[in-house]
């Protein structure tokens, strides 16, 4: 059992998602950064790795891809300073990135080094369903990660049903077919997991794009298993240094 599969037995709801981009405020950020997130509250922490084309997000988290690039982040220097975290770490890992960057640095590498590391999943947007089950699917499981694949409101029963089965750890709920960071319907979105709750998935659920404050963090957990949050996030390491931003943060979350 890998710690997010151990995660979800814990603790079958309510589980809080936080996103950051790796490289961002600061190329060293990252050791803060999980080190207050772990100490305030997250559950579960996911690691954008920045591109230059981060198709499916918005604005603010593009932004910060872009500072982190500038600021000399690289999948190998995050790599190694997730492993220079990996004695503290408490909770389980996921790397977020597209395949370009990681085809640059080695599928097989990729995966062999993110799991020395400390990771326990993976999220590859731009990866489709049969090139990963074809020819990736392999290699994830040879290093003991689990693969996250998203769905959306417009994703079909049968396809949902399909990225289940290739999923392990959790699936992405997508709110809605738009970019991160952006105001959602949170009836609409209500409809759209009630119906994937309806579908019985073997994976627990997590809804991200548009989950901001507390609010919109319980209204998804009425629904799924808990709630990715990411941009709002991002917004407040402006506000301050790491730890000060992100306790406050989650406090606001969680309290």
């Amino acid at each position: 059992m890998n710690k997010i599969e151990d995660l979800f037995k814990k603790r079958s709801g309510d589980i809080l998602n936080i996103y950051f981009t790796a490289g961002y405020p600061e190329l060293a950020s990252t050791t803060g950064i999980l080190t207050a997130l772990q100490n305030y509250g997250a559950d579960l922490i996911e690691i954008g790795m920045p591109y230059s084309d981060p198709l499916a997000d918005g604005p603010v988290i593009q932004a910060s891809s872009m500072k982190a690039l500038q600021n000399g982040m690289t999948i190998a220097t995050l790599l190694e300073q997730l492993r220079s975290f990996k004695p503290q770490l408490k909770v389980p890992l996921v790397l977020m990135g597209y395949m370009n960057p990681v085809l640059q640095y080695g599928f097989e590498r990729f995966c062999a080094d993110a799991s020395e590391a400390g990771v326990s999943g993976l999220i590859i947007p731009d990866l489709p369903w049969l090139e990963y089950e074809t020819g990736y699917r392999e290699i994830v499981k040879k290093y003991g990660l689990d693969f996250i694949f998203l769905v959306t409101p417009e994703t079909t029963e049968d396809r949902v049903r399909k990225l289940d089965k290739l999923s392990s750890g959790f699936v992405y709920a997508v709110s809605s077919s738009s970019t991160t960071g952006t105001d959602k319907n949170m009836n609409k979105v209500a409809t759209y997991l009630e119906r994937l709750r309806s579908y019985q998935l073997k994976n627990p659920v997590l809804v991200g794009f548009g989950i901001k404050d507390k609010a919109s963090f319980r209204e998804a957990c009425r629904y799924a298993n808990g709630a990715i949050i990411g941009t709002a996030y991002i917004q407040a390491l402006k506000q301050g240094p790491v730890e000060e931003s992100t306790r406050k943060f989650l406090e606001g979350i969680l309290n």
